[in-house]
């Protein structure tokens, strides 16, 4: 679905805008609303990035991947196919 709305911007904006949609093979509205659509998704992945920095579940997640990287060494070690010191 697709709304009409009127919007204003600078001509400088406009003038880059047009440019960067003719680049990439694009009508102005439809790299305006590409743009437009990273800037949001940008924006939500950033906030959810720091509430999980904040909750601290990256240092649990981080915790995880170490812990199965040492039971997999223990399983490699106690199968005789760990690295043995010379």
């Amino acid at each position: 679905m697709t709304a009409k709305v009127t919007l204003s911007f600078t001509d400088e904006t406009i003038e880059e805008a047009r440019r960067y949609a003719e680049r990439d093979g694009l009508s102005l509205s439809a790299w305006m609303d590409q743009a437009a659509r990273e800037k949001a998704l940008r924006e939500l992945f950033t906030a959810h990035a720091d509430v999980v920095r904040r909750a601290g579940v990256d240092r649990l997640e981080k915790n995880a991947l170490d812990d199965e990287r040492e039971v997999e060494l223990v399983r490699l070690e106690l199968s005789g196919r760990g690295r043995r010191a010379a």
